[in-house]
């Protein structure tokens, strides 16, 4: 009997041993995990930026879909332009003196390949409609476009984003939960990393400087 109860107090010591490591180290370990995931896909949502800003310098508006941005990405031409000031002086019978005629011409310099411009040798672009990582790889980006009115303005604006869900699949149920509560001038703010909006003109992503910081 007495050996029977040193035996289960050994491996209550054990579980309690292992639940305080786990209570300390898990929400470590969860933070790291979460971190460079974020960095993976934020990587992703940045070239979606790029080809997506193209898109609306070229078309005059942003995709709607990734077949459609990442068609533009393969057969896309910029044209190359400058601008000269070619004003001149001209009499004015009415006022009698002469008055300053502005003039800017615009030239075609030439032409480059959006795909050239933007990745140059890069092939991966082929696949940034999809998450970056292990385990959901099949698991697509929420994309939409729409034409909203600002101060008069009809202003096309983009939204892409992915659910926390998503990225972080497989890490522990309550740190998820309060992840996707997260409120913080350093974290990803609501339940999913989130690039533009629909409701504001605005291409920028909801996380904090500190992922721009680690690219550069």
């Amino acid at each position: 009997m007495k050996i029977a109860i040193q035996a289960l107090l050994w491996i209550l010591i054990v579980f309690f041993s292992y639940k305080i490591y786990d209570s300390i180290n898990g929400p470590i370990n969860f933070n790291k995990t979460k971190n460079e995931r974020y960095a993976k896909v934020i990587n992703r949502l940045k070239d979606i930026r790029k080809a997506q800003i193209a898109h609306k310098d070229v078309k005059g508006t942003y995709a709607n879909n990734f077949d459609s941005l990442i068609q533009f990405i393969d057969n896309g031409i910029f044209t190359l332009t400058q601008k000269r000031d070619s004003s001149y002086l001209e009499y004015d019978k009415v006022y009698r003196i002469d008055m300053l005629r502005e003039v800017v011409v615009i030239d075609t310099l030439g032409y480059v390949s959006v795909k050239d411009s933007l990745f140059k040798d890069r092939t991966d672009y082929k696949n940034m409609a999809y998450i970056p990582i292990e385990g959901v790889q099949d698991s697509t980006f929420s994309i939409k476009s729409d034409i909203i009115e600002k101060n008069g303005f009809r202003v096309p604006v983009f939204e892409v984003s992915v659910s926390k869900d998503v990225i972080l699949h497989d890490q522990n149920a309550d740190l998820l939960a309060q992840e996707k509560e997260t409120v913080s001038v350093d974290g990803v703010n609501g339940p999913a990393l989130v690039l533009g909006s629909l409701t504001e003109v605005s291409n920028n992503g909801n996380w904090p400087t500190i992922f721009d910081a680690a690219q550069q």
